[in-house]
């Protein structure tokens, strides 16, 4: 008789013969596949890739304007392969709340900010962003711009544009109206609805009224509420910080947006050392489920104009013609005398008030030196300027608490921003934040001090802010982004820019790739065409589309 084998021998045998079949199939499997040729490789760098994680020496390989491999590629043919050895490579930033004058000549190529190793900025912040977004979308990539840009559509511009500068609630024809400009800005690719309360005519507008307006934004997933929000200690006959902040994230939650707070820190000297009871306040949001963030510059002084800090809002109703009535009643113009200097006493007094106007007879000057050479009181200096200037753009000094910024800055939600405006001929003195915020902040806080690592850093100027934005291929060095990439030398990252002497580009990008192209190569400013305007999806506006 033949015996056969035993069952469990077969079995065996079978698995055997399983597993060498399996280990041959993952030898297949696990053949790499071949390097491309690349156009370039930055070779050698410490790639601090945007995730928080710590910094690894790799070679980044660039091929159709992409990042194609992080790893390495000393083996790997290229057209180019740059030694960026004791660099750091990051991804390109993103600046979170931005006046880039993308659509001015002498503000197109975004020098200023690609010197700080920002490729992307946002804008359209403040209450300001038009509801024709298609055509600036279209204009910005007809003309050319030096970095990439996103924006909002304006609560502040719908409503001056629907209703003048009235201080009332909006009629339901005019509400109407409104929430048809915010649904074609959102068709056409705004990011969310952006708002500046504490400007007018923002500031006339009811909690309801912008909830009202977010919630068409909201139709579009994912969109967000981006505010300067109503009081942030220092505004005259305010709310007040802590319900300016609540009424933020009350939006947010009733409109159904996502909420960041603009540039986000108490103001005042009432309010030094407050930073934690807004931060307790932005926890405890998120905590409900309302996804609530928050960027920051890293200055003491802010940057305005000075009817909105001299100016008591109830003046400011009607326009620049019912200011002027006002001031020519003299009962009302008593008033304002003393309200002016209430004002500007939650300010720091009118030495704190320093000048960044083109017009040759204010820049650089504190209204308090202006006062003086014309030999008036503060209130009638104010008067004259609102008179024949329309306005003035100024900064306040020491209006933030250093300590306040620094213990903002530990905050896992917080982004940078430089909150910068480029600055137009004639206006020799101007806030350096256009200048230097990214790098200001990282050698404060990184650099040369210990409270965030500079992986924490940049992940705040990067990944942290494309995920907010929701930006599927931009904010990480990482294979299949787009190749916005910067080459930081940390020793030499620094703003050189101060208040006395702003006109300064930052120090220590020795290379910046903007979609793929050299707009900085060994420290010098090559291209400012090189950015692209983009919709809210991240896809980009091409000239003529």
């Amino acid at each position: 008789m033949v015996s056969t084998p035993p069952p469990r021998r077969r079995s065996l045998s079978r698995l055997a013969l399983a597993f060498v079949a399996a280990l041959g199939l993952a030898a297949c499997q696990e053949e790499p596949e071949p390097l491309p040729r690349f156009d370039l490789i930055l070779a050698g760098g410490t790639v601090v890739d945007g995730t928080g994680a710590p910094g690894r020496v790799a070679d980044v390989g660039i091929l159709d304007r992409r990042i194609h491999t992080v790893g390495d590629l000393s083996e790997a043919e290229s057209d180019e392969r740059m030694d960026v050895s004791g660099s750091t490579v990051v991804p390109g930033f993103i600046d979170m709340h931005s006046h880039a004058e993308l659509s001015e000549d002498y503000g197109r190529d975004g020098r200023p900010f690609l010197h700080q190793g920002i490729t992307t900025v946002v804008m359209g912040v403040d209450g300001g962003g038009t509801h024709e977004v298609g055509a600036r979308l279209r204009e910005w990539a007809d003309s050319g711009i030096g970095v990439n840009a996103l924006t909002y559509v304006g609560h502040g511009h719908v409503r001056e544009t629907v209703m003048g500068m009235d201080d009332r609630p909006p009629t339901p024809d005019e509400m109407e109206t409104m929430k048809g400009m915010v649904r074609q800005a959102m068709e056409e690719g705004a990011l969310g609805l952006s708002s500046g309360l504490f400007y007018t005519p923002g500031y006339y507008a009811s909690t309801e009224e912008v909830i009202e307006l977010g919630v068409v934004a909201a139709e579009w997933p994912d969109a967000i509420y981006d505010t300067h929000d109503r009081d942030l200690g220092a505004t005259y006959q305010g709310v007040g910080y802590d319900a300016s902040v609540q009424e933020g994230i009350r939006i947010g939650a009733e409109s159904g947006l996502r909420v960041i707070f603009s540039h986000f820190n108490p103001q005042g000297a009432t309010n030094y050392g407050r930073a934690d009871d807004g931060a307790r306040m932005i926890e405890a949001a998120r905590q409900r489920g309302v996804e609530v963030v928050a960027a920051q510059h890293p200055y003491t002084a802010t940057q305005s104009n000075l009817r909105s800090y001299a100016l008591p809002r109830w003046a400011a109703a009607g326009g620049q013609e019912a200011v002027a009535r006002r001031f020519s009643r003299p009962d009302t113009a008593r008033i304002l005398q003393v309200q002016i200097m209430e004002s500007l006493a939650l300010r720091g007094g009118a030495e704190k008030i320093l000048f960044g106007d083109p017009d040759p007879r204010l820049n650089g000057k504190t209204l308090a030196q202006v006062a003086a050479e014309w030999g008036l009181s503060v209130p009638r200096t104010v008067e004259r300027i609102l008179r024949e200037n329309g306005n003035a753009s100024v900064m306040n000094l020491d209006l933030y608490d250093a300590e306040n910024t620094r213990l903002l800055a530990t905050m896992p939600w917080m982004m940078t921003c430089t909150d910068g405006r480029t600055p137009a001929e004639g206006q020799n003195v101007v806030h350096p934040r256009v200048y230097g915020a990214f790098p200001r902040k990282m050698r404060l806080y990184a650099l040369d001090g210990t409270d965030i690592s500079v992986a924490f850093a940049v992940r705040s100027m990067s990944g942290l802010a494309a995920d907010f934005l929701r930006l599927h291929d931009r904010g990480y060095v990482r294979p299949g982004y787009r190749a916005d990439v910067a080459v930081l030398d940390l020793d030499e990252y620094r703003s050189t820019a101060s208040y006395e002497n702003p006109h300064q580009y930052a120090h220590g990008v020795r290379h910046l790739l903007v979609n793929g192209g050299f707009a900085i190569r060994d420290g010098e400013f090559l291209d400012g065409t090189l950015g692209m305007p983009l919709r809210k999806d991240g896809s980009p506006v091409t000239p003529g589309g």
